[in-house]
Order: structure tokens, then C-alpha cells, then sequence
């Protein structure tokens, strides 16, 4: 499996290589992951990777390309390698690899996949996770449909991405979804507010295009006792917490570990996302009613199909109207109505079920076998 944003950044397309890999792996299927690293070694999980080149696909886990360059892309950073010579490691480790099949995540982010657009040795399946298109991608477009020609399987995670890979690089997709792991939330005790206080957690990287900023300004109208968690970190934390101070409302807990943010999300009463745009899926409205929370979120595609109608959606940047959902949502958190009556939210883990990253692996089971098939009947 590649990922061509380094695994110690945290992020959804990481994430769900991760979690993919482990499902996988508990499934009895030896998975190893290739990605960029920033050199410290530590993967989201708490993990180790491994360096070097070569060896058997089923000796080791993690198995890096290179470092990462952070590259904007989409109203954010990604951490990709754009050395060509992490193009050649992959294609050689692939290759000399002995596996079965090879799952690519964003096929056309730079730099890892490219040099399998040459040669194909093992059959490929590839998952578009992005929703919009760059403006580099005209330029490159001749060597992006190369790649996607080279893959025997194209899925999309939303009908979004699927739109998006079709403008970037042509093709037929499948739409199947991202996988959302239940179990985590029943494996960490939860984390409350010491004071006993309702609490609203965001959970995103501090850049404008997650909407942290209206968050704050929104929050700010709040009136009724209750705490903000600001959970992430990114290029616009420290304007942000200038402006929204340290405070016994508002918690700025910087970058978390897996196992704190499943306990935070466990404890929290309402997941806020209130992103501006850009939102291919809505992963973290799935892990918000995953882990119990009531859901307020921006009115976007990718956050609309994931809820399913179990969240309380509002127009993206509006912080008014933000202002008045999350009042709501706070007051049902008291009261116990609401989105977070017992009956709501078991209706919400129930759904949130249907997405699990267990049903997911099972899905790419049967993708990766159909993709074994095409390559061997050439």
C-alpha cells in the first residue's frame, strides 16, 4: 500500500492507510506501507517505520521513500517527497517485492507513484481521495492519465473525488467510501472536563480552510458554560490563539496521539467541523457519532453524505449561524435531547457502523481480487 504523504504528519489519507493496513492485517493479509517520512521515524499509531531498500513485501511494515516536502495544495499543506529517485525506490521495492497487488492513495499526488506510470509490475488498484482540481494539473495532465491507466481498479471515496479524477485524469470509478475504525472509541477511557463543563472539540489541522477561525468567533457568542478543545496544530495556530488566548473556555491541546484523541473524542459532548470547503468525505463526522458526539458541522457535500442526517449542518463561514447551532447543541448536551438523547445517538453509532473501516477491508478485498484478475488476462 502507498500513501504519498509521510505517515508522522497526521491526516485523513494517512489515516486511513493505517487503519486500512491494520484491518487488513488482522484479516490475516501481510501489508506493508510505503511512504515519505520526516525523519524521526514515528508513524500516526505510535508505530516505527523502516528504511532501507528491498526485501520481502511480508518483512516489514512500514518501508519509507523519503522525505517529505511540504508542498500547498488544495487550501493546505501536503507532505509529499518530490524526488524523483522516491519514484524509482517504490517502482524497484515493488517490484522486487514478491506481492500480490499494490494499493495507491491519490495516485496522482507527486512523487512516489510516478514510476509505475512506466511499468506496472503487480497489479494496481487506486483510491482518489481529493475533492477539487490544482492548478498544476493541466500541465501534468498526459503523465496523470498515464498513471491511471496503469491501474487495473479506480476508486473514489465520494462522488466529489470521483468528479475530480475524472477532470484530472479520465477513467471509470467505483465509489466506495473511507473507513471509520469503532473500536478505538471503546478501547480508551474517556477524557471530561474537569469542572463538568459541556464541551465542543475540534479536531483538524489550524489552516483556514478547516474553518478554525469561525469556530472561535462563533464559540465566542456563547454564552451558556462550557469549554472549546482545540485539538491539531498548523500554520494558522498561533494567529489564531493571539486572537483566542489560553482561557478557561477555550483549551488550545495542540497535536494529540491516536489513543488521546479517541479519549477526547469519547468525552467531548459536541464535534464541531466547520470547514469552508474542500471536504471530499466527511471522516470526522463519522467519528464524531462513532465515538458518541452530537455532530455540528459545515453544510458540505462530503460532510452531508456522511452524516445522514444525524448532524446539525450550517452554511460554511457563517459564525452567526454557527453560533446559534452550537447553543442549541450544548443546551441538548445538558438536557440530554436532542441530537444527544440516548436514542439519537445510538441511531448515529448505527450509522456511522455502516462505514466501518471493517466493511471497507472487506470491500477492497474483492477490489484487489477483481484487479488480479485483469492483470493476469492482460
Amino acid at each position: 500500500m502507498l500513501s504519498p504523504y509521510a505517515l508522522s504528519r497526521p491526516g485523513g489519507v494517512q489515516g486511513q492507510v493505517l487503519g486500512l493496513a491494520r484491518s487488513l492485517r488482522a484479516r490475516g493479509h501481510a501489508v506493508t506501507v510505503m511512504a515519505p517520512d520526516g525523519g524521526a521515524g514515528r508513524v500516526a499509531g505510535g508505530a516505527r517505520a523502516a528504511g532501507g531498500a528491498g526485501g520481502a513485501g511480508g518483512a516489514r511494515e512500514i518501508f519509507v521513500l523519503g522525505r517529505p516536502t511540504g508542498l500547498r495544495s488544495n487550501g493546505s499543506v501536503a507532505p509529499v517527497t518530490i524526488s524523483p529517485w522516491a519514484a524509482v525506490r517504490a517502482e524497484r521495492f515493488v517490484r522486487r517485492g514478491g506481492f500480490d497487488v499494490l494499493h495507491l492513495h491519490e495516485p496522482l499526488a507527486p512523487m512516489a507513484s510516478y514510476g509505475l506510470a512506466l511499468r506496472a509490475p503487480v497489479p494496481m488498484v487506486g483510491t482518489y481521495h481529493r475533492a477539487g482540481v490544482s492548478r498544476w494539473v493541466p500541465v501534468f495532465k498526459p503523465l496523470l492519465k498515464l498513471v491511471g491507466s496503469r491501474l487495473q481498479v479506480r476508486v473514489a471515496v465520494s462522488e466529489a473525488a470521483r468528479e475530480t479524477g475524472i477532470r484530472s485524469s479520465g477513467g471509470d470509478y467505483e465509489v466506495l467510501f473511507n473507513g471509520v475504525d469503532m473500536e478505538r472509541f471503546s478501547q480508551h477511557a474517556p477524557v471530561k472536563d474537569d469542572q463538568g463543563r459541556p464541551t465542543v472539540l475540534f479536531l483538524g489541522r489550524h489552516e483556514a480552510r478547516k474553518g478554525l477561525g469561525v469556530l472561535l468567533n462563533a464559540f465566542a457568542s456563547v454564552e451558556r458554560p462550557a469549554v472549546l478543545w482545540v485539538v491539531g496544530d498548523g500554520p494558522d495556530r498561533e494567529m489564531q490563539r493571539r486572537r483566542h488566548p489560553e482561557s478557561e473556555r477555550v483549551k488550545w491541546l495542540g497535536q494529540l496521539s491516536d489513543e488521546e484523541v479517541a479519549a477526547r473524542l469519547s468525552g467531548a459532548d459536541v464535534l464541531c467541523a466547520p470547514s469552508l470547503r474542500g471536504e471530499s468525505f466527511g471522516m470526522v463526522v463519522l467519528e464524531g457519532m462513532a465515538a458518541r458526539c452530537a455532530v455540528v458541522a459545515s453544510d458540505l457535500e462530503g460532510y452531508r453524505a456522511a452524516a445522514g442526517g444525524h448532524a446539525a449542518l450550517v452554511a460554511p463561514g457563517d459564525a452567526a449561524a454557527l453560533g446559534r447551532a452550537l447553543r442549541v447543541a450544548l443546551a441538548d448536551a445538558v438536557e440530554g435531547s436532542g441530537l444527544s438523547s440516548k436514542e439519537a445517538l445510538n441511531a448515529a453509532v448505527a450509522h456511522a457502523q455502516g462505514w466501518s473501516m471493517d466493511a471497507l477491508a472487506e470491500c477492497y478485498l474483492n477490489a484487489y481480487a477483481r484487479a488480479i484478475a485483469r492483470y493476469r488476462a492482460g
